[in-house]
């Protein structure tokens, strides 16, 4: 067929999304396959270990047979203590597997291998480890052991929460089904928002639903409501928390409306003493001590002390510290130009500061039980990428950890030494420099422009 005159041959372009371009990408997709045979010989030769399955189901049980007191809602292992959202997703895997533990195995699978290749998207996309230490998110024994022979509720928040993160970082890319259910209202919350902004508020919005299968989600909180003052105005963070206490509310109305108290009480219950036996750090505190409120509230101070000594010096240090930025966002809400000066945020710092924020968390719990690792193992990489380490001691670290969270039941030693590794790690990253927040100008105008 003949041109026409005047029409001009144009190269064609890859319609390849652009993270397929990367060089990791190849690798990420042979790791993510060969996880994937190590599970299915997981479900096939290893024996399934029985902790809470049987009281997951009784405790569905009840709530599909009309129970909505949630102080009548039991399992072998005692009442419900998780948010509604735990009773609507462990319902919907009732129904897929008839509450039989091999096919929920085979579902749980499925779900570790989403998560893996969620959060080894994260890891191309901010590319702050070198593409051979992707394989470090797949050499988890218990990890493993968590998803597929444990069929914890922590599998499923932490995998919404990833998927929360990606959202974020992957600023055109449109929300898949996890996000079908709030996708009328985020729009809404939106219209006048820049795509920064969106995604902050979206990224807010599933953290919520993960948070209605279980609160640990809320350690990200403080580092998130930071985030989102530096890339929203004041009105737009306002509106995001209204549009997070919405979901919320949503998921648990139909227990909200019968028996608010008790499910309020029981769900989201901040006072709960964890067994000592079953913790895998601060084993070596006497259990007098471990269960006492003093000890409880200075682990709290450390907490909030850290979190805001880490926001003043590190994540505010190119505002001038977190109470200038403060100030200037309070000042800026006053006065007409509240939506001048905002920013996008580089990917690099979104993460540094999300997994820090978390980590900080980890390192102040009371208690951590053997699940809990999954809370924080997949920003463990990150985490000692982003200190002044030599690469020899980041593996150290690394294998250390999970050196630590294998000894059962753990002793006085491996908690000493978890907490140790967890100290030492803290300590890199404070020391490590703190990156510029915020894209560039020309590139920040580019990305508005398209």
């Amino acid at each position: 067929m003949a041109l026409k005159p005047g029409r001009k041959l144009q190269p064609s372009r890859s319609r390849r999304p652009q993270i397929f371009k990367n060089p990791k990408a190849a690798f990420a997709l042979a790791l993510i396959f060969m996880d994937a045979l190590l599970v299915a010989l997981i479900i096939a030769y290893v024996p399934y270990t029985k902790i809470d399955w049987d009281a997951y189901m009784s405790q569905v049980t009840g709530f599909l047979g009309g129970e909505r007191d949630y102080t009548n809602l039991k399992g072998d292992t005692g009442p419900l203590v998780y948010p509604a959202g735990f009773l609507y997703i462990y319902s919907a895997i009732r129904f897929i597997t008839g509450g039989e533990v091999y096919p929920a195995q085979i579902l749980f699978g499925i779900l570790y291998i989403i998560n893996l290749s969620i959060v080894i998207f994260i890891y191309v996309k901010t590319e702050v480890l070198p593409w051979w230490a992707l394989i470090l998110l797949s050499l988890s024994k218990r990890v493993h052991s968590i998803f597929v022979l444990r069929l914890f509720n922590d599998c499923f928040a932490m995998t919404l929460l990833h998927a929360a993160l990606a959202t974020i970082l992957y600023q055109k890319w449109h929300l898949g089904l996890i996000l079908i259910l709030f996708r009328l209202c985020i729009y809404l919350l939106c219209a006048e928002f820049d795509i920064n902004n969106r995604y902050v508020t979206i990224y807010m919005c599933v953290c919520i639903w993960a948070v209605s299968i279980k609160m640990n989600v809320l350690l990200y909180a403080p580092p998130l409501l930071l985030l989102m003052l530096k890339a929203m105005n004041i009105y737009g963070v306002i509106s995001a928390l209204a549009c997070a206490a919405l979901v919320q509310i949503l998921a648990g109305l139909p227990f909200l409306v019968s028996h608010p108290i008790a499910y309020i009480s029981r769900a989201f219950n901040l006072g709960r003493v964890f067994i000592h036996f079953w913790s895998v750090n601060f084993k070596f505190i006497p259990e007098p001590v471990f269960v006492s409120k003093q000890f409880a509230i200075s682990l709290l101070i450390a907490h909030l002390g850290l979190l805001a000594t880490f926001a003043h010096y590190k994540w505010c240090r190119h505002e001038g510290g977190l109470f200038k930025f403060l100030h200037s966002k309070v000042t800026s809400a006053l006065s007409s130009s509240s939506s001048s000066g905002l920013k996008i945020l580089k990917e690099e710092h979104i993460m540094t500061t999300l997994f820090a924020g978390n980590f900080i968390g980890i390192v102040c719990a009371r208690s951590l039980h053997y699940q809990f690792y999954s809370w924080y193992f997949y920003s463990l990489p990150y985490l000692l990428w982003k200190t002044h380490f030599p690469t020899s001691l980041r593996l150290i670290l690394f294998v250390g950890v999970e050196f630590c969270w294998n000894v059962y039941p753990s002793n006085n030693y491996s908690s000493a030494l978890l907490l140790c590794l967890h100290l030492l790690i803290l300590w890199g990253l404070w020391s490590a420099q703190s990156e510029y927040p915020y894209v560039e100008e020309k590139l920040s105008t580019r990305k508005k422009e398209k």
